[in-house]
């Protein structure tokens, strides 16, 4: 298990549904010292991918994730998974 208290996954280049995978991947690998995932998935392209965190992983689907929030920037999606 990871022990990271921030993951960040760079999901630059791929689909909506490859991105899922793979965030889902960190999610579930995601230990007790984890709690956020930062999902990297670029601004203009990255759109369909923020959507398909939301549709896919938000509003209660994941029971890990607490709740999502907006980055820094645009092209960032943060998973809480617990509080800090």
């Amino acid at each position: 298990m990871l022990q990271t208290p921030i993951i960040e996954i760079d999901v630059h280049g791929l689909t909506a549904d490859q991105a899922i995978v793979r965030i889902e991947e960190k999610i579930k690998c995601a230990g007790a010292g984890t709690y956020r995932i930062r999902v990297i998935h670029g601004f203009h392209r990255g759109s369909s991918i923020q959507q398909a965190i939301y549709r896919e992983i938000g509003h209660g689907l994941n029971p890990k994730v607490l709740r999502i929030v907006g980055g820094d920037n645009p092209g960032i999606t943060e998973l809480i998974l617990r509080e800090y």
